[in-house]
């Protein structure tokens, strides 16, 4: 049997990683609630999440995280819920912190939204069978619509081929802003909770990529790398030649 037809996951770990990036794009998706708090709590978040901190980094987001949970519940009052309200529209709604969750702010020149990193990965979703449910409330290229495409991918993911579209996906488009991201709302937002999620993001998405790179046996590209992939062919202007009367080839 070719190796490219061989699951690298067992059907059940690429299950649980989908959970996970599904777990961390819903807790990107909304505010946070008492009951909603009160879930995260009872599935110990982030100790649930199957991909395991591998380092020193990502085991201290997972602990700066969970310190953050566990201590909302007994101050979780009306304020408590405006003040972390607040903080998620500074975040996801308005940019205050100056860290749009949307790729094509980071990556255009301009720092213009629905630029062509958002067609770019339309065309991916497209291709997955998935769309954006309104992409003039939350472009394609939104975080959180990303980790869902991440889901979704490692769900359905079948051969090598798979993990390496999903790989490349990541290469191309989450890991060309997204640490840039968290690590801006990780120092700059109001509350524990949010600085936490930003740390554990970025560090599982490390991991993820980190872990495919480790069973495809293909190393990791570096951002550099990743640019000048992406970068666009130079344009070569010919000039037309001129046709003069009287000049000619000799015979």
């Amino acid at each position: 049997m070719a190796a490219d037809t061989v699951r690298m996951f067992a059907a059940d770990i690429a299950a649980a990683l989908a959970d996970d990036a599904e777990t961390l794009a819903l807790i990107h998706d909304r505010e946070l609630t008492a009951a909603f708090v009160e879930e995260l709590s009872a599935i110990g978040f982030p100790h649930n999440l199957v991909m395991l901190p591998a380092d020193v980094r990502a085991q201290e987001a997972w602990r700066f995280m969970a310190a953050a949970l566990a201590d909302l519940p007994a101050r979780l009052d009306a304020t408590e819920i405006d003040h972390l309200a607040a903080d998620f529209a500074a975040i996801y709604l308005v940019s205050s912190y100056g860290a749009s969750p949307c790729e094509s702010t980071w990556i255009d020149e301009d720092h213009l939204l629905c630029q062509d990193t958002m067609f770019q990965l339309r065309e991916i979703y497209r291709a997955a069978g998935l769309a954006a449910a309104d992409w003039r409330r939350r472009p394609d290229d939104h975080l959180v619509l990303q980790f869902a495409y991440l889901a979704h991918a490692m769900r359905h993911a079948g051969n090598n081929d798979d993990w390496r579209a999903i790989a490349r996906m990541m290469d191309e488009h989450l890991f060309r802003w997204l640490p840039d991201f968290c690590q801006r709302i990780a120092t700059r937002c109001a509350t524990p909770f949010y600085a936490g999620l930003a740390m554990v993001t970025n560090e599982w998405a490390e991991g993820l990529r980190n872990l495919l790179a480790a069973r495809l046996g293909e190393p990791r590209p570096s951002r550099e790398e990743i640019e000048l992939r992406l970068k666009p062919p130079p344009v070569v202007h010919t000039a037309p030649v001129a046709f003069v009367p009287g000049i000619g080839p000799a015979i």
